[in-house]
C-alpha cells in the first residue's frame, strides 16, 4: 500500500476510535478508578478497571482531549479486557517503545489498531497524550494490587 493511503487508513482508524468506542462510559462497582491528567495539552482521562481472577474483566473510560488521547484509550481498552496483568504490561511495553520510535515495535502485529498512532514518535509534544491512558491503567495495577478499596 502507498505510504499516503496507509496514513490516510492510519488517520480513520484514529478517527474512529475517538469518535466512536465503544469503551466509552461507567462501570457499576469498578474495582480502581483512576484520573489521569496531562497538564501539558490538558487532555483528562477517568479510567475505570473491574477485575476478575487477576484479569481485567470490564474497563471503561470517560474524559476529553485531543484525538490521539482519546483514541489511545480507546484502543488500549481493547487490548486489556480479558487479559492478564502480565500480559497487559507485556503490550503496554511494546506500546511505549512504538510510541518512543522503536521500528520494530511499530510492525509488531501484536499492537493491532494501536499501530496507527506509531506516528506520534515523530511529535515528541503528543508522547504524553499517547501514553496517558496506559499510564493510568498501570496506576489502576499498583492500586488493586495494593488491596486499596475503590470508594
Amino acid at each position: 500500500m502507498e505510504r499516503s493511503a496507509l496514513d490516510a487508513v492510519y488517520q480513520e482508524l484514529i478517527l474512529k476510535h475517538y469518535r466512536s468506542s465503544r469503551f466509552r462510559g461507567e462501570l457499576d462497582a469498578p474495582d480502581a478508578v483512576i484520573p489521569m491528567r496531562n497538564p501539558v495539552c490538558g487532555d483528562d482521562i477517568l479510567l475505570q478497571v473491574r477485575v476478575d481472577d487477576d484479569r481485567i474483566a470490564e474497563i471503561r473510560f470517560s474524559g476529553h482531549g485531543c484525538a490521539i488521547s482519546q483514541a489511545a484509550a480507546s484502543m488500549m481498552s481493547e487490548h486489556a479486557v480479558g487479559k492478564s496483568w502480565d500480559e497487559v504490561r507485556g503490550i503496554s511495553d511494546r506500546f511505549r517503545e512504538m510510541i518512543h520510535g522503536d521500528e520494530t515495535a511499530s510492525r509488531d502485529k501484536k499492537l493491532g489498531d494501536m499501530r496507527a498512532l506509531a506516528g506520534v514518535a515523530k511529535l515528541p509534544r503528543r508522547v504524553k497524550c499517547a501514553m496517558l491512558a496506559w499510564d493510568a491503567l498501570d496506576e489502576a495495577e499498583k492500586k488493586i494490587r495494593s488491596g486499596e478499596p475503590e470508594s
